[in-house]
């Protein structure tokens, strides 16, 4: 990592106010960059071309998000932070982002799921959070609404489309929970900046998107003829705190190659 001061955030400088809310728009900015640059890995290995096209289309609409969050939070940060340093020049443990957005691909529908999943809980979030009290993110999630709600309709067709078809794509739907179902449970846990930043009236207590969340998912897994795993099963968390599985450092070592190779490098 570059070690000139231009590439490191200033946060001691800042209020706890400000602190806090810099670590909130970290947060959704990490989750947005982290499942976009995921899905990525599926362009030009789609199953056919349209759907390589819309996941593809899908991951520019993240990282789109993720590109007005980041600005924001360098803004905040001040200094010479850059929407660029906060991508790119940050270590694991700096990450924030939640657990599932960083859990491989596997097959179509361990992605397909991973996406319903999120999007699911990404269209809540942000139909709450274009009420904010602070302009900026509610002008974000405003825009970004209108794309989540296509990311939510395009995964909400094809778990139904895997789930009641045939017996071997239902199969991977099966394996695809039993994957991914213990990763939801933290996108409702609520971290400290979380909770502060909704009670300064700019950000969302994700606790009270739960019960709306699992009613879209047995709205959906019902019609997709799948089983909804059991309330009580065991939840992994951390990553909202910085704690990550093996798989962050692997993707980092790819997305930051370029910035940490050349460092500051402009085309």
């Amino acid at each position: 990592m570059n070690s000139s001061k231009e590439h490191i955030i200033m946060s001691d400088a800042l209020s706890d106010a400000d602190k806090n809310k810099l670590d909130y728009l970290l947060h959704l900015a990490d989750n947005t960059l982290v499942l976009s640059h995921r899905s990525s890995e599926w362009c030009g290995h789609g199953p056919i071309l349209e759907q390589d096209i819309a996941i593809t289309n899908i991951s520019l609409d993240l990282i789109g998000q993720a590109r007005n969050f980041y600005q924001y939070a360098a803004l905040i940060a001040g200094g010479h932070a850059t929407e660029d340093t906060l991508a790119y020049l940050r270590k694991e443990h700096q990450y924030l982002n939640c657990l599932i957005c960083e859990q491989p691909n596997g097959d179509w529908a361990t992605t397909i799921l991973r996406q319903f999943f999120f999007s699911a809980y990404q269209f809540l979030l942000y139909e709450r959070m274009q009420h904010s009290s602070d302009t900026q993110i509610a002008a974000i999630a405003a825009k970004a609404l209108k794309e989540v709600a296509y990311h939510l309709r395009w995964s909400s067709e094809w778990v139904i489309r895997l789930g009641d078809g045939t017996e071997e794509s239902h199969s991977r739907m099966l394996h695809a929970i039993e994957e991914l179902w213990m990763f939801t449970g933290e996108m409702f846990s609520t971290a400290g900046y979380e909770g502060k930043a909704y009670l300064n009236g700019y950000g969302v207590d994700p606790s009270s998107l739960k019960s709306d969340w699992f009613s879209k998912v047995e709205e959906i897994f019902r019609e997709a003829t799948l089983p909804v795993p059991p309330a009580n099963t065991a939840m992994q968390r951390g990553g909202k705190q910085g704690r990550h599985s093996e798989h962050l450092g692997y993707i980092l070592s790819e997305l930051q190659y370029m910035q940490r190779t050349f460092p500051g490098c402009e085309w």
